[in-house]
């Protein structure tokens, strides 16, 4: 019998790239109920880091590969956070896990974002 494991509809049907994108969303809906200067912010998933021409931020030799991002707006574009995806699920197991590292990733680039702390962004942060 050939066809899908289990129909649309079902939470199996959804990839992980599409389920992992729903964390970041649901992260960013959550902190701007508390931030709403946050709306203006756009919230993005990217599968790896890839180092800017020009800096050394991240040289892939030896330094931590980053999990996020923030790009500065420039011109006519906004803020941007951004969550890199294969690097985050590497270091989670299960989703649970994943989730709570997404949502770190993003109070702590929104900290940075706003000039605060990660713990006035969201006091829950980095209890697990």
């Amino acid at each position: 019998m050939r066809g899908p494991v289990a129909p649309p509809q079902v939470p199996l049907a959804v990839s992980r790239a599409a389920s992992f994108d729903t964390l970041v969303r649901d992260s960013a809906e959550r902190l701007e109920r508390s931030w709403p200067q946050l709306a203006s912010v756009a919230f993005g998933v990217q599968e790896v880091p890839l180092p800017e021409e020009g800096t050394d931020d991240w040289d892939g030799l030896g330094s931590p590969v980053p999990l996020g991002r923030l790009v500065p707006a420039r011109g006519d574009r906004p803020d941007q956070v951004i969550v890199y995806r294969r690097p985050v699920e590497l270091r989670s197991k299960t989703r649970e896990e994943r989730a709570l590292l997404v949502h770190e990733v993003v109070v702590e680039q929104v900290a940075e974002l706003l000039g605060q702390s990660p713990e006035a962004i969201d006091p829950r942060y980095g209890e697990d």
